[in-house]
């Protein structure tokens, strides 16, 4: 089930966890029971990785090791059609 944000004219926006098929109907303010519009908010999505990682205030310096860049390797082809080197 989504959240959704709702505003009341009186004492502003609230949150519901709705059902999809309720998305368009208005919802009523949990303190003074008026009806409250819907408010468009982003949807947050946030990969797996993202939920695990601690913030840290600080950035921190990465360092990799230092190596020689490869050298591109020289591909040829054999058959009638270069533009498909490695299929």
């Amino acid at each position: 089930m989504p959240l959704y944000e709702f505003r009341c004219d009186s004492c502003g926006i609230f949150d519901l966890w709705r059902a999809m098929a309720e998305s368009d109907q208005p919802a009523h303010c949990p303190t003074c029971q008026e009806p409250g519009k819907r408010i468009f908010s982003p949807p947050m999505v946030l990969s797996g990785s993202l939920r695990l990682k601690r913030e840290n205030p600080e950035p921190q310096l990465v360092k990799r090791p230092e190596r020689e860049p490869e050298k591109p390797k020289a591909q040829s082809h054999t058959g009638g059609r270069p533009w498909m080197l490695s299929h």
